[in-house]
């Protein structure tokens, strides 16, 4: 067995003691006599110091010899430095090395983005992308957290699917024992079943577009929280959606702002957010492209452009509301006032980082739906269990997804999704 280890996490407790820390070799220097090891384990940072005339001439030469990135043990006395990483230093009495590593490819020199993205397996390891996926754990943990205090139950979608939720063009098709089957686009249609069991339901998992997008807003592989609920409207999932938003803002700022100082976030941006989340409809958004010089054409969906302009509008994430049914998916509910326009919402993060939630009032008229399938050419048989929900105590329901790449990129205040998941999926990019 091992012998027992501290976490660099623990230090401030142990001020004056003698632990034994195990990571790897992040950083060295020399000043004269005197040789500093910075060492990560991934809880935190802790700078090891070893003095020539305290330690033997062999651990003194390994320390100024063993390669960035060798995997070490040491063992000292902890003690306060403000100046150290993380405000404690180790005076470092015994060092041993566990791995040697060979020569590191990722320098601090400037690497080109195909460069690293061919190593992100390694650029995993940098101070910057360790910062970024520490906030999208803390995320996923606080939405489950959110959902899970609220009384809503987990229930887990299929991945493999007969049939498509969001649109044919960008299915990912697949042989499933001779017929056809499809990568899972969200998980919504399973849940709004499950919803009319439990009541307040939802989904966490890895959903897959294949759109043929090279934007900075878009991946093939990506995760989404979805909440469903039944007996709610638009306005319910609306309301829910800005107290997650607010739920997640806080919790990162409570919990992971050393990372955000790491990624040099401007902390106001985020503290400046504030309920109500200005909420205004589709046509008042298409005046306000208008207002701004846009070319942008009445009746289609926003790209990324309209989308930026008018997340910049404000401080706080703006929600869009009834947009024209026709560019819409077939399963929102018409808007009893105007039947051309959908009980749906888009909420667009401020700063132009764009949609980071669609949702909508759902279809609970079997009628209705079942025309809607007609009218978007699906097959009828592929969502016979979908109309099966309709037929036995059909009920007006709600829900919404959640991308958590494009949230943890607006949260971080990073320019591109790439950077928001551990291991991105883009078109053309597969590896590792």
């Amino acid at each position: 067995m091992l012998q027992t280890h501290e976490y660099i996490e623990d230090l401030a407790g142990r001020d004056g003691e003698s632990v034994v820390l195990r990571g790897w070799v992040y950083h060295k220097r020399d000043i004269g006599k005197i040789r500093f090891l910075v060492i990560r384990d991934g809880t935190g940072y802790a700078q090891g110091v070893i003095s020539k005339k305290e330690v033997p001439a062999e651990v003194f030469d390994l320390a100024g010899s063993i390669p960035l990135e060798s995997s070490i043990e040491i063992s000292g006395v902890v003690r306060k430095e403000p100046r150290a990483p993380g405000g404690f230093e180790m005076g470092v009495a015994r060092l041993t090395t566990i791995h040697q590593a060979e020569e590191y490819p990722i320098s601090p020199k400037e690497h080109g983005v195909e460069f690293l993205m061919d190593n992100r397996h390694l650029w995993l390891r940098s101070s910057r992308q360790h910062a970024i996926l520490r906030i999208r754990s803390e995320v996923s943990h606080a939405c489950r957290r959110f959902f899970d205090d609220r009384g809503f139950v987990l229930i887990d979608s299929p991945i493999l699917t007969p049939a498509a939720c969001e649109g044919t063009s960008t299915l990912f098709e697949t042989d499933y024992f001779g017929e056809k089957a499809y990568l899972s686009q969200s998980g919504q249609l399973y849940l709004e079943p499950a919803c009319m069991a439990f009541g307040k339901v939802y989904c966490f998992g890895p959903t897959f577009r294949a759109e043929k997008s090279k934007t900075r807003r878009h991946l093939t592989e990506f995760w989404m929280i979805e909440p469903e609920v039944a007996f709610a409207d638009l306005d319910d999932v609306m309301q829910l959606a800005e107290d997650l938003i607010m739920h997640l803002i806080g919790r990162v700022l409570d919990r992971r702002r050393e990372e955000l100082k790491v990624l040099e976030r401007d902390l106001s941006k985020l503290e400046g957010v504030c309920r109500p989340f200005p909420r205004i409809t589709y046509d008042e958004a298409a005046e306000k492209l208008k207002e701004a010089g846009a070319e942008f054409k009445w009746g289609g969906d926003f790209g990324a452009a309209d989308e930026t302009i008018l997340s910049n509008l404000h401080p706080s994430p703006l929600m869009i509301t009834r947009y024209p049914a026709q560019v819409k998916a077939f399963y929102m509910e018409p808007d009893p006032q105007r039947p051309d326009r959908a009980l749906c919402v888009d909420m667009l993060a401020p700063e132009g980082y764009g949609e980071i939630i669609g949702g909508s009032q759902r279809i609970h008229d079997e009628g209705l739906l079942l025309q809607r399938i007609k009218e978007h050419g699906l097959p009828e048989a592929a969502f016979k269990w979908y109309l099966d929900c309709r037929k036995y105590g059909t009920v007006p329901h709600a829900g919404f997804g959640m991308g958590i790449e494009r949230t943890v990129a607006w949260l971080c205040g990073v320019p591109h999704l790439r950077e928001a998941i551990p291991y991105p999926r883009t078109l053309g990019r597969l590896y590792p």
